[in-house]
């Protein structure tokens, strides 16, 4: 494998190469050692001024919407976080791995860090503890567990449903890389330290796949799209044991120990006429798996009919799309997020195989383009999405179309939403729910200038006054409100 790869041509999404922290201190000595000058072009000091504004109104409310919150300062930018497995189970909270990148300027390898974060259970956190955390510190509840020196900056990162110990990793280069986490040693990040050799490498691209990945969840397979308009299929069956029944091995680390070579397709899926931009299988089928691209279409393919789309809809959006999921509740439903700023929901039932099928409904709620999308764990209608407007939104496609209370909601709020974490302050590249502990979310942003390091990472839970039954909450807070009562009477 190739050592990092050189820079090729400017992405159209993420942030540009080097680290802000970097180039604040450059811009620091260069002013004389005064305040560092805007980054965001003629506009900037309007548009910071307007963050910090819309930031200092939502950590006021932040004990009143949030069950748990926590803020962590990154060093380096990262454009990829996912939860791992549970590792302890505690009366309060919960020890759970988190994987996520370090993007540097090359003063530093680029790195692949796992995390052990402690997750505070629902209820337990107190107000004044959520309220008063500091957006300039590390997180106690983030602790660096182990660092891979990776060959190239990590633009994507997909953990094995079979055995989350298993993660794939995209860089700039046609490659996917395959890594066994435990058996990983553990490296410094020091200048010219060599690159951490991954335990399998799929080839099958013929340029750069950057961003577009998946895990099955269904077998072992892996799917992936790149800049070569393909979508590549791999199976990593034969060379992944999921039981780890060898004696020389420890329970966490499958990849057969003689597998460090690279491994070919499984098929090659020719469709997109520019970059595909995100992948996604759906959730019960290792065969049957969906696109999106640069060419603003969505295609749906199925491995066992052959290599040509089942569907594709020719203008999915009205501009590039970002990203895609299959919902895991109910696999007609897909969603798609572009950079016309709008998340749309198609139901496969009414895409035909000559290009028509209108979205069941287009959620307008971002004023930038649309990063990322990703349907709740917990419940069928919920999903969420982030974009370039630093917010990352929640939305209830059960909700469209329902008549709210008078007072109850703007009438400018958009159909379907119910929540929004307005917590980072530039856009947010990624974030992921949590299977393993409902309603719970890390996410991630490149606000960088504004926290004075490499942007932040938020671990946060919505209180569930928000999203339980309505009933069951006015119940709970009439039961509140006559204890309160009671108590003034007694005293």
């Amino acid at each position: 494998m190739e050592a990092t790869p050189p820079p090729s041509e400017p992405r159209k999404r993420g942030r540009p190469k080097g680290s802000t922290k970097a180039k604040a201190e450059k811009d620091k000595e260069t002013s004389g050692g005064g305040t560092p000058a805007k980054m965001r072009g003629s506009g900037g000091d309007k548009k910071n001024t307007t963050a910090d504004e819309t930031y200092t109104h939502w950590k006021q409310l932040v004990p009143v919407l949030y069950d748990w919150l926590a803020s962590h300062n990154l060093v380096w930018p990262s454009l990829s976080c996912r939860w791992g497995p549970v590792l302890e189970r505690g009366t309060y909270k919960n020890k759970q791995r988190l994987y996520l990148s370090e993007q540097t300027d090359h003063t530093q390898p680029n790195t692949l860090i796992i995390a052990n974060c402690e997750v505070v259970k629902p209820r337990v956190a107190a107000e004044n503890h959520i309220a008063n955390f500091n957006e300039d510190a590390r997180s106690p509840y983030v602790k660096k567990y182990k660092t891979i020196l990776h060959p190239g900056e990590v633009n994507r990162i997909r953990e094995l449903p079979q055995n989350k110990n298993i993660i794939a990793t995209h860089t700039d280069c046609p490659e996917v890389l395959i890594w066994d986490v435990e058996a990983q040693p553990n490296r410094n990040a020091l200048l010219g330290a060599q690159d951490s050799v991954p335990d399998l490498v799929l080839s099958g691209h013929e340029d750069n796949a950057e961003f577009a990945l998946a895990m099955c969840p269904a077998e072992p397979f892996v799917l992936s799209g790149g800049k070569d308009k393909t979508v590549v299929l791999w199976s990593i069956q034969d060379h992944v044991s999921t039981l780890a029944t060898d004696g020389n091995q420890s329970a966490s680390s499958i990849v057969k120990a003689a597998d460090t070579s690279t491994v070919g397709p499984r098929g090659v899926f020719q469709g997109h006429t520019d970059t595909v931009e995100d992948v996604q299988f759906c959730p019960s089928s290792s065969q049957q798996f969906c696109s999106v691209g640069d060419d603003s279409c969505l295609i749906l393919w199925d491995a066992r009919i052959g290599s040509n789309p089942v569907f594709k809809a020719e203008k999915a959006h009205n501009a590039d799309l970002h990203c895609v999921d299959w919902n895991s509740h109910d696999e007609n439903y897909i969603l798609t997020g572009s950079a016309d700023h709008t998340v749309c929901m198609f139901d496969r039932r009414n895409l035909t195989s000559d290009g028509n099928g209108m979205p069941v409904h287009k959620f307008e709620g971002h004023s930038a383009a649309v990063l990322c999308v990703q349907w709740s764990p917990d419940k069928c209608s919920v999903f969420g999405s982030s974009a370039e407007d630093g917010l990352l939104n929640i939305w209830d496609y059960e909700k469209v179309g329902q008549k709210e209370e008078t007072g109850s909601k703007s009438p400018s709020t958009p159909e379907g939403l119910f929540f929004q974490h307005a917590g980072h302050r530039d856009k947010v590249v990624d974030f992921h729910w949590n299977a393993y502990d409902p309603w719970t979310i890390v996410s991630v942003s490149d606000d960088g200038e504004f926290c004075g390091g490499g942007g932040t990472l938020q671990l946060w839970r919505m209180s569930d006054l928000l999203y339980r039954p309505r009933d069951e909450v006015l119940a709970e807070l009439q039961k509140f409100k006559d204890h309160v009562i009671e108590c003034s009477k007694t005293a």
